[in-house]
């Protein structure tokens, strides 16, 4: 099929009459739709993985307050389940029809919807994917530290609020997946493209400076979602609010532009990275 679009594409750059470009412009429109809706299926289904693989970790950071809830809990969480199908559904809707549109996306998750071999992009993106997730694990450890110096006693290798480095392992997931669909496909897509919308290049593509605010929008609003997880464990206090937004934004940013440059699923891979540095390393180190 991969073949088959490039040689749609070959055509209608050669094509003279209105008639031919209309004809062949519905070709490749159809073809975009249809590689769309498997796009979407693929990531609605890792969406749900997701979802599923954090409850875990998620219970036993709420642990406290699942004893006391008004509905069975296995209500509660088919409700979750629900409204969280419903909330991604319409994030990678939107996403994937904004994304194209600003010259963002997933290269490898397309190339292997269209039989495309994907294996030497994968190995090119790899290194710095990981390498930068650990990077963003170490900076935001370093940030915590420092805010623990001025008085914020959350601490992210605290034995006390860090469930076991097993859930941390399957809550990864929901980080690599569900939070960098939701924040970077949806979030920092749609800013793009209404910065877009406002001023683009002169080859008509989306300005820098207008992708990294973007960018940096999007992290912050990925930091300020992490508030009321927060809230499960802590007291809000201006300094807790400004630490939740800046550790969680150091690293959001780093995750943006590698989903800029690199595609989706290099921000995905960074993000679990990251995740696996801090959610299942540091409590396997501190058990030593």
């Amino acid at each position: 099929m991969g073949k088959s679009i490039s040689k749609y594409c070959y055509i209608y750059l050669h094509l003279k009459t209105k008639h031919e470009y209309d004809f062949y412009r519905a070709i490749i429109r159809r073809y975009n739709m249809e590689n769309d809706r498997k796009l979407f299926a693929v990531l609605l289904v890792a969406c749900i993985f997701g979802t599923i693989a954090v409850l875990p970790y998620t219970l036993t950071l709420q642990g406290e307050l699942i004893q006391n809830l008004p509905v069975p809990l296995y209500v509660l969480l088919t409700a979750q389940l629900i409204q969280s199908i419903i909330l991604f559904g319409v994030a990678i809707f939107i996403g994937l029809h904004l994304a194209r549109k600003v010259g963002l996306g997933l290269p490898i998750l397309n190339g292997w919807l269209e039989g495309r071999d994907v294996k030497k992009y994968l190995r090119s993106i790899l290194g710095v994917s990981v390498g930068l997730g650990i990077l963003a694990s170490i900076l935001i450890i370093g940030l915590d530290y420092l805010f623990s110096l001025s008085g914020v006693t959350i601490n992210v290798t605290q034995d006390s609020i860090n469930p076991p480095a097993w859930q941390g392992f399957f809550a990864s997931f929901y980080g690599g997946i569900n939070e960098e669909i939701l924040l970077r496909l949806f979030v920092m897509t749609f800013i793009a493209w209404i910065l877009f919308k406002v001023k683009r290049t002169d080859q008509g593509k989306p300005t820098s400076s207008g992708m990294w605010l973007a960018i940096v929008l999007a992290a912050v609003i990925f930091g300020a979602g992490h508030l009321p997880a927060v809230m499960t464990i802590t007291t809000l206090t201006p300094l807790v609010i400004v630490r939740t937004i800046v550790l969680n934004a150091a690293g959001g940013i780093i995750f943006g532009w590698l989903y800029w440059k690199k595609g989706l699923e290099s921000a995905m891979i960074s993000h679990f990275s990251a995740d696996i540095v801090l959610h299942v390393i540091l409590p396997l180190i501190a058990l030593i």
